[in-house]
């Protein structure tokens, strides 16, 4: 199985809930995914329950995974930009099954 970051992995799906797992990232992921490039403070806006300290923390770790790409533009004051990249795109048809199944799921649940 995969080693990654230090860690051992059982399977497939455990690495792919490392990468993606969370409140946070998913909803990251989701928004770059189908609304497009965000800066920071846009994507703090999305979410505003989440602090600045997590959002980073949050950016870096998908950005590590290079699920999304960091644009720094050498302006001032400093502009950086978040976007998906080819291999984030891949989650996102993971992300609209969630999405769907959780849909359906509280539908269900309503009508019982």
């Amino acid at each position: 199985m995969p080693h990654f970051e230090e860690r051992t992995f059982n399977c497939e799906k455990e690495l792919t809930l490392t990468v993606i797992g969370g409140k946070w990232k998913m909803l990251i992921l989701w928004y770059l995914g189908k609304e497009g490039t965000k800066r920071f403070g846009e994507l703090k806006a999305l979410m505003p329950e989440i602090t600045q300290r997590m959002l980073v923390n949050q950016l870096r770790e998908l950005e590590g995974h290079r699920i999304l790409h960091r644009e720094v533009f050498p302006v001032v004051p400093p502009k950086v930009e978040y976007s998906l990249t080819e291999q984030g795109y891949k989650l996102m048809p993971i992300l609209d099954a969630m999405y769907t199944w959780g849909k359906e799921y509280i539908e269900e649940e309503l009508e019982n």
